[in-house]
C-alpha cells in the first residue's frame, strides 16, 4: 500500500540479519578487516606477530578465532601501564595513527575498577551509528513528537553524550541531554517540565526514581507519562521481576539496550535483544575458562566477543576479538514477535560470577528473586564478600532491605520464601541480614552490589 511504514529502517539489512547471505556478506569483509588492523594498529599488529599469523593465513572466521586470542580491557591496562598512562601514545598503539587522526569523541567505561577503558567515536563512526541507533529506535516506534531524555551519566560515559549522535537519523525526535551528574530531584523535574515521553538511563535511575518521585514531585512516577524506557549499562530491563516491575510502576513498555548491539522487543515475555549489527560487527561465543569457541546454538551460553568490520567507522569495539566481559546466552530460532535478528541476554558479567560449593551464581539472578518480592522488599540489596571472589565460603552473605511496610515479625517467614526461591532457581541459599527501607545507598549510574568486606 502506497505510503505503508516500512517493517525496518534499513530494508536493505535488517531482512537478512542472521542468515546465510548475512554470513557471506561478513565473510566478503572479513580479508580488508584483517589487512586493516595489521597494517594500520600496533596492538593488532603485535597480538598477529605474536601468533605467527600474517592477513593472508585468516580467511575465515574459524581461522580468525583459531589464531588470534582475545582482548579485553585488561590488556588495554596493561598497554597503560606499560606507557605510564600516557593516553594518546595508549591510544596510537591500540586505535592506530589514521584513525587517532580521525577522532571525533572519546567516551569511557565507568571507570570503577581503575582506570576507565576508552570507547573511541571516529568521524566515520558517526554515521554508522546513526545507522545502527536509527534501526534501534526504528524499531521502538521513535519519532515526530517524541521526546528523549538522556539519563546516563554525560561525562565521558560511553552510553550518555553519544546520543546526541545516536539517534540523528530519526526524524521527528527531540533529544534532551539531562545527564545522570544533575540528581535525581533534577532529573524528575526535567522530565515533568519538558514533558519527556522517553527516558533513556540505567535500571539502577529507573528504580530510584520510583522511590524519589511522591517525594520531589508529590505524585508517582507513572504521572509523567512516559511511553518508553531505554535501559541499559547494566542488568535490569532483562530480568523479568525487574522488568515487570518497571512497566507497572511507569505504565511505559521497557526495552533493554547494548552490551553489543542489540535491543529488546516489545513480547509480553522477555526474548533476549536481538542483535542488529551484523553487517557492521562479527558476534561471537567462546567458553569464559578455555577461550574456546562455543557453537552459536539456540540456547548456548559463553563470553560473548566482537570484531568491527568497518574498522574505520567501529562503534566502540575498536580491536580483533575484543570482550566486555559479558556472559550472553544466545537465541537462535526465530522470535515471536516476528523481528529479525539472533537474540542474546545478559547471564551476568564473567569477573562477577560468583561460585558456591561449585555452583556459579550471578548477581543478577539474586536480584531477580529479591525484586519478585516487592513491595515486602524495597528490591535494595548487597552482596557480602568475606574474601576475594569468584569463590564463596558458604553460606553466601547478603543484606536486603524490608519494605516500608513489613514488620519485623513479618520477616522470618519472608525470608524462608526468599531462600526457598533462590534454591529453587539457583541452587543457592544465602544468609540474609535485614536492614531497614533506604539504607543501601542507591545509584544514578550502575548499583555496585558487591560489598567487599575483605578490603576493610
Amino acid at each position: 500500500m502506497t505510503g505503508q511504514k516500512p517493517e525496518y529502517f534499513n530494508m536493505d539489512i535488517e531482512p537478512l540479519l542472521n542468515t546465510p547471505e548475512m554470513r557471506k556478506m561478513q565473510e566478503s569483509k572479513l580479508r580488508s578487516t584483517v589487512q586493516f588492523f595489521y597494517e594500520h594498529v600496533p596492538f593488532d599488529r603485535e597480538r598477529m606477530d605474536k601468533a605467527g599469523v600474517k592477513p593472508e593465513d585468516i580467511r575465515s572466521f574459524e581461522d580468525l578465532a583459531n589464531a588470534i586470542p582475545v582482548v579485553g580491557q585488561a590488556d588495554y591496562r596493561e598497554v597503560f601501564k606499560g606507557i605510564g598512562n600516557d593516553m594518546f601514545e595508549a591510544y596510537r598503539i591500540l586505535f592506530g595513527e589514521e584513525r587517532l587522526k580521525d577522532m571525533h569523541l572519546l567516551t569511557t567505561t565507568s571507570g570503577t575498577t581503575g582506570i576507565p577503558t576508552p570507547y573511541p567515536v571516529f568521524h566515520k563512526s558517526a554515521e554508522a551509528m546513526g545507522e545502527i541507533f536509527g534501526r534501534i529506535g526504528w524499531r521502538l516506534g521513535f519519532g515526530d513528537g517524541d521526546r528523549l531524555a538522556v539519563g546516563f551519566g554525560l561525562s565521558m560515559h560511553a552510553a550518555g553524550t553519544p546520543h546526541l549522535y545516536w539517534f540523528k537519523k530519526i526524524k521527528g525526535l527531540t533529544i534532551l541531554p539531562i545527564g545522570a551528574e544533575v540528581g535525581t530531584e533534577r532529573i524528575l523535574s526535567f522530565l515533568r517540565l519538558f514533558r519527556a515521553n522517553i527516558l533513556s538511563c540505567t535500571p539502577s535511575l529507573a528504580l530510584h526514581l520510583i522511590e524519589r518521585a511522591p517525594e520531589v514531585l508529590g505524585e508517582p512516577v507513572k504521572n509523567l507519562n512516559l511511553k518508553t524506557l531505554l535501559l541499559g549499562a547494566e542488568p535490569g530491563a532483562g530480568i523479568p521481576e525487574v522488568r515487570r516491575r518497571l512497566e507497572g510502576e511507569y505504565g511505559a513498555e521497557v526495552y533493554d539496550v547494548g552490551a553489543g548491539y542489540g535491543v529488546s522487543c516489545n513480547h509480553p515475555d522477555y526474548q533476549g535483544m536481538h542483535w542488529i549489527a551484523d553487517d557492521h560487527c562479527y558476534y561471537e561465543l567462546i567458553d569464559p575458562e578455555t577461550h574456546k569457541p562455543v557453537p552459536m546454538e539456540h540456547g548456548a551460553t559463553g563470553l560473548a566477543v566482537f570484531t568491527p568490520l568497518e574498522p574505520r567507522a567501529t562503534i566502540f569495539f575498536a580491536n580483533l576479538r575484543f570482550t566486555i566481559n559479558d556472559i550472553h546466552q544466545v537465541f537462535t530460532e526465530p522470535c515471536p514477535c516476528g523481528k529479525t535478528g539472533f537474540r542474546y541476554k545478559i547471564v551476568g558479567r564473567a569477573d562477577d560470577m560468583l561460585k558456591v560449593k561449585g555452583v556459579p551464581v550471578y548477581p543478577a539472578a539474586l536480584q531477580g528473586v529479591i525484586n519478585d518480592f516487592v513491595p515486602r522488599v524495597t528490591g535494595a540489596f548487597r552482596i557480602i564478600l568475606e574474601v576475594p571472589p569468584p569463590r564463596v565460603v558458604p553460606p553466601l552473605k547478603i543484606k536486603v532491605e524490608y519494605g516500608e511496610a513489613t514488620g519485623k515479625g513479618d520477616l522470618a517467614a519472608l525470608e524462608k520464601e526468599i531462600l526457598e526461591k533462590m534454591h529453587a532457581l539457583h541452587k543457592v541459599r544465602p544468609s540474609i541480614t535485614w536492614v531497614k527501607p533506604n539504607t543501601l545507598e542507591r545509584a544514578v549510574k550502575k548499583t555496585q552490589l558487591f560489598e567487599k568486606a575483605y578490603e576493610d
